[in-house]
């Protein structure tokens, strides 16, 4: 689970990057818009007719669906201070009624994750990002 306050951090931002892989085990990563409902991440198209031509859908339709999905912004430069919720998970192509419209969207599950510069998370002494192993 995510806590509270990287959920709510998740939830203002627009943009993620998601990195597949295809057959030949070339990474692709490019921004995106997403959603999360809470378990999890969704992502489609800017225009659903053609998301069935990306080559994040055909890498994880190929059954490379080992995916890396990247929340992060700058709150602010002077002082630095980035923020990020980073996701290895497992993606699989599903109908889904979402941001974009009906259509075929990349479903995200969560497996493991890393926080970082979210106010209000729950770090150790001498940590500086927080991770967490999801089972779902």
């Amino acid at each position: 689970m995510f806590s509270k306050p990287e959920v709510d951090y998740m939830k203002s931002q627009r943009l993620a990057r998601i990195a597949t892989v295809n057959k030949k085990g070339q990474p692709d990563v490019v921004p995106v818009g997403f959603e999360f409902d809470g378990t999890y991440f969704w992502v489609g198209s800017h225009d659903q007719s053609i998301f069935h031509r990306t080559i994040k859908y055909h890498n994880v339709k190929n059954g490379h669906n080992l995916v890396s999905l990247v929340v992060d912004d700058l709150k602010s430069i002077s002082p630095w201070h980035p923020r990020s919720v980073k996701v290895y998970g497992v993606a699989d192509v599903m109908d889904h009624d979402g941001m974009f419209g009906k259509g075929k969207y990349l479903r995200i599950t969560p497996k493991i994750s890393w926080s970082m510069g979210i106010e209000g998370l729950d770090l150790k002494e001498n940590e500086w990002r927080l991770r967490t192993i999801h089972n779902s």
